[in-house]
């Protein structure tokens, strides 16, 4: 059963390794506003691609509001590296190996892989479906969108809107009540 996280409540720990770098640790994270940690389906999936995309394309607006950011999956290293070169995401931090214990303990569906996708890519056994959280530098949820399928998911544009107001009136987290 997924469990969802709560509003105002500090997120579970998450060390990943990263493409190209060492182990991404949310405990050391110190953003001047918020860590912005994107969960992907993986490197078989093309809206994710598309997703990331638009992500990598306003990295730079991100860091000028003070948000740092890292998107993670449970692929391997392997395919984690093809997403970050051949999907040409320069400028987001790319975490790999997610556990299944990590995505349930993060409220995050998981799915059977059913095969090779529409871009010829044979799905993991088992993965997690996407989810972004925005979280405040003291490790405690702000904002969360969790999905049980690969569609629809938020506009990473209008998120950046939404901190313009977020910071600017130091508006709380909601949703806190259980």
């Amino acid at each position: 059963m997924v469990k969802p996280l709560m509003p105002r409540q500090p997120v579970p720990g998450l060390v990943v390794p990263t493409v190209g770098g060492d182990n991404w640790r949310l405990q050391d994270q110190q953003p001047e506003n918020f860590t912005l940690v994107v969960f992907y389906r993986g490197y078989h999936c093309p809206i994710c691609k598309n997703y990331l995309a638009e992500l990598n394309r306003l990295a730079d607006d991100f860091a000028a509001k003070g948000v740092s950011v890292l998107a993670l999956s449970s692929d391997n290293e392997e395919r984690a590296t093809a997403v970050k070169n051949e999907w040409e995401l320069p400028n987001i931090t790319i975490g790999y190996d997610l556990t299944l214990q990590q995505a349930k303990d993060w409220g995050l569906y998981t799915s059977a892989g059913r095969g090779v996708t529409s871009i010829g890519v044979e799905e993991p056994e088992v993965f997690s479906e996407p989810a972004v959280y925005l979280l405040r530098p003291d490790g405690t949820l702000y904002w969360g969108n969790v999905s049980t399928m690969p569609f629809a998911r938020p506009h990473f544009k209008e998120l950046l809107g939404a901190l313009d107001f977020v910071i600017k009136n130091d508006y709380p987290a909601r949703g806190e009540l259980a």
